[in-house]
């Protein structure tokens, strides 16, 4: 898209939004460069400025999906020095079984624990058929 293009789709958006992760399947493996993501780059104030009106993406930290997050200072790739830069990165991964198994006694919500738990249970047994 051309830049005008890009202001006028961007001005006719409604406004907040709730934000919209679809969630990396789990043990996806290669390159997630095609999935749901949010990259922020720049001084640790504007990093924070940008999260803190991301505020809604922290429901993704839950017994289904995960916050797979990295937030660090920039190096120069030739001198590998620090920069005077940040960058953060955002995606949602999908818990496995054991992970939203411990997440959902972790929380203390014993329905779902028993929900995961038949559903495992259903899983091995159609194994053995």
């Amino acid at each position: 898209m051309k830049k005008d293009e890009i202001l006028n789709r961007w001005s006719g958006l409604e406004p907040d939004q709730k934000i919209q992760f679809s969630a990396i399947p789990y043990k996806l493996s290669g390159s997630t460069f095609d999935c749901d993501g949010i990259r922020i780059t720049g001084s640790q104030s504007f990093i924070d400025s940008v999260l803190s009106r991301l505020q809604d993406v922290l429901e993704y930290e839950g017994i289904e999906t995960r916050l797979q997050l990295n937030y660090q200072q920039a190096t120069d790739k030739k001198t590998r020095l620090l920069l005077d830069s940040y960058c953060c990165y955002i995606q949602v991964r999908e818990r496995g079984n054991e992970g939203k198994m411990l997440q959902a006694y972790m929380s203390g919500d014993s329905h779902k624990v028993r929900k995961l738990h038949e559903r495992n249970i259903e899983t091995a047994m159609s194994m053995l058929d």
